[in-house]
């Protein structure tokens, strides 16, 4: 085999290791949006991986869905939603958790299975990440404010890197990677790099407003 081919199969399974100790962690947060979310991208990169194994066909259908999920609804709504709770304090109830997981997979069956939403759907999926990329611009603004410069600068080269990968996606071929080998190596690498990023500037920001909400409180004590 290729070296070409080990090393795709290192980025899946870095994606896979991240996404899984990452979405463990947010579940510790009991934020399970998030959580749940980053395993969902785990689940989805086992069987990529299982596929470019093994050839396993099936593995490669419920990658297939699970990569639509993610990039359609699963980043861009939940994903965001999850965020939320360091942002605007948002922090919905088990019911609405399971209904936005629920929406979401009604809306990806549709996707993946309806001819009318063939041609637009590459560029649903651009759309739908570039509304993420503006709320990542915000997250990052709101670390900055917060004096997490650092975190910040990690979140704008999350935005920057995961918008390139959304935009190329469907659009851009790179020259000379046929089977699409290094597009899927630097996909990987970016979702992982995306996966521990926004894991420790969600708690940095976290931690910023629980001091800042103790000291309003010590304030109006006073």
């Amino acid at each position: 085999m290729e070296p070409s081919f080990y090393i795709l199969c290192l980025s899946i399974a870095t994606l896979v290791a991240t996404s899984l100790i990452f979405g463990l962690k947010f579940l510790g947060k009991r934020n399970y949006l998030l959580g749940f979310e980053w395993l969902v991208v785990t689940f989805s990169a086992s069987n990529f991986l299982l596929y470019f194994l093994g050839g396993v066909q099936f593995s490669y259908r419920i990658s297939y869905f699970l990569d639509a999920f993610s990039r359609g609804f699963g980043i861009p709504v939940i994903a965001t939603a999850g965020l939320l709770a360091v942002t605007h304090r948002y922090k919905p109830s088990i019911l609405v958790d399971i209904l936005f997981f629920a929406a979401a997979v009604a809306g990806t069956a549709v996707l993946v299975s309806a001819d009318f939403v063939v041609e637009p759907k590459p560029y649903f999926y651009v759309a739908m990440w570039s509304a993420f990329s503006v709320y990542l611009a915000y997250f990052a603004w709101r670390l900055l404010r917060a004096g997490e410069g650092l975190h910040a600068f990690g979140v704008l080269a999350v935005l920057l890197t995961c918008q390139a990968i959304a935009s190329i996606y469907d659009f851009y071929k790179i020259p000379g990677d046929d089977e699409h080998a290094i597009f899927y190596v630097l996909a990987c690498l970016t979702w992982s790099f995306m996966c521990v990023v926004m894991y420790y500037a969600y708690g940095a920001l976290e931690r910023a407003e629980k001091s800042e909400a103790s000291l309003a409180a010590m304030l109006a004590a006073r």
